[in-house]
């Protein structure tokens, strides 16, 4: 039977334009799972399309106007043009048509207990962790993540109770199309400048997404972040902050330490009183970070410690996210999808705590305007790199104008004191490493494109 969930009693057969997406396929999952037909569009098979017509989805492959059969809502990704023959198509026959965000909205907004996870980092770790949490704890969550977790078997669990947990992406301010009982913010950075002026405008929209939040609800923020703290004071709603070296913090990380495998632990502190020792199984400081973020925010749910530690300790991370991808001869290959000179500072500071050899940095940069614009930020972000290959721009949404390359992010590496070179081809950078890189040392492939392709190759 199906549950009523978007706005209309009219919505029973929906269709997703790019319905192979990471978030597209999970919300089209989610309605499958809650009664709704469901049929989509991609331009190519893969492993989530295959899943999703295992659920009974109709499935097309290439975009065509007579993909269209009559659907009550269509709705689209942020790649698709205008000019798609199924959305001109839609649009002629009067079919209401929204894009992704605001399908994530509507479902969000039927869920009286909604966890919007924001930052410029961390979401996706952020957010799976918070599902462990309550799924430990017996919330069970109807969840939404940006990347696959193993524990729920992929990016989307359709729980039974009131409870939503998803990623807030500011980008376009698609965020301010949420409805979230609680808003988190992680970290608030320079990204996205194909569409963000500059920090203040990021940070206006920051401001915005919390004032969506109700009166009976909370932002969940870090105060070691100076751009989160700055806008604090802007927001009405309650707020509950966590964070290492902040005094006033409601949450704090105490006697902060890393095992021999790089994994965190600490003394967990609310109100100036110790509450327990928390051990984490993934590495790095911004882990801690992100766990804290999740233990404010399941503990105002209600979860028990007892049921915060359980999940946290069964958290080994999420593909893409610091993942183990094999071990070749004694060399041990990993895949992040860090893409932002923070996110690559906090990656290999994390590495270098689990005391290799020699770590290889192999990466892709995403976006010509993001390498353009942070490009004397991302020649200082490989310290903690042996070693750096970095690869052709990965275009994504853009074009290239010739303004910015991977040869020049190179030179300017080597000028800040690092050891870089340029590969263009995946074959020849998996060549060189199986010639240059010996046991004990560490490749990580880093990069948001298709960079783990790299590694792929090296096990292969």
């Amino acid at each position: 039977m199906q549950k009523k969930l978007l706005d209309s009693d009219n919505i029973r057969y929906i269709h997703f334009i790019g319905i192979g997406g990471i978030s597209m396929s999970g919300l089209a999952e989610i309605l499958i799972n809650l009664g709704y037909i469901v049929s989509g569009s991609d331009l190519k098979k893969s492993g989530i399309t295959h899943k999703l017509e295992n659920l009974g989805a109709d499935i097309f492959y290439g975009h065509s106007p007579d993909n269209i059969r009559n659907p009550d809502l269509v709705v689209y990704t942020a790649a698709i043009k205008e000019n798609n023959p199924e959305l001109v198509r839609a649009r002629s026959l009067n079919i209401p048509v929204i894009d992704r965000a605001a399908l994530l909205g509507l479902i969000m907004k039927k869920y009286p207990y909604s966890v919007a996870v924001s930052g410029t980092h961390g979401k996706t770790t952020t957010t799976s962790m918070i599902s462990m949490i309550m799924l430990e704890s017996g919330l069970d969550p109807t969840v939404h993540i940006g990347g696959e977790l193993d524990y729920i078997g992929g990016t989307t669990k359709t729980g039974n109770t009131e409870y939503f947990v998803a990623e807030a992406c500011e980008y376009c301010d698609s965020f301010l199309k949420f409805f979230p009982y609680i808003a988190v913010i992680l970290n608030i950075e320079l990204d996205h400048v194909d569409y963000f002026r500059d920090i203040e405008h990021i940070k206006k929209s920051f401001i915005s997404f919390a004032t969506l939040v109700p009166e009976n609800g909370y932002i969940v923020a870090c105060a070691d972040d100076n751009n989160v703290l700055s806008i604090l004071d802007k927001i009405s709603a309650p707020k509950i902050t966590y964070g290492i070296n902040n005094e006033d913090c409601m949450w704090k990380a105490k006697d902060v330490s890393f095992r021999i495998s790089g994994y965190g632990s600490f003394t967990l502190v609310k109100d100036e009183k110790e509450i327990d020792l928390i051990e984490l199984k993934v590495p790095g400081i911004h882990n801690i970070y992100n766990s804290l973020a999740a233990i404010a925010v399941c503990y105002q749910l209600g979860c028990p410690i007892s049921g915060i530690k359980q999940g946290l300790g069964k958290f080994t991370g999420t593909h893409r996210r610091f993942e183990q991808k094999g071990i070749l001869n004694g060399i041990k290959i990993v895949d992040d999808y860090a893409h932002h000179p923070s996110e690559i500072r906090a990656t290999l500071k994390a590495a270098k705590n689990g005391h290799y050899s020699k770590i290889w940095c192999i990466f892709q940069p995403h976006t010509y305007t993001r390498t353009k614009t942070l490009l004397d930020d991302f020649a200082i972000s490989f310290a903690n790199a042996d070693a750096v290959i970095v690869a052709d721009i990965y275009a994504a949404r853009e074009q290239d104008n010739g303004e910015i390359n991977s040869q020049i992010l190179v030179e300017k590496i080597n000028s800040a004191g690092g050891k870089a070179l340029y590969m263009k081809d995946f074959d020849t950078i998996a060549g060189y490493l199986r010639d240059n890189a010996s046991p004990g040392d560490l490749v990580i492939t880093m990069g948001a494109g298709d960079i783990y392709r790299v590694g792929e190759k090296m096990l292969g």
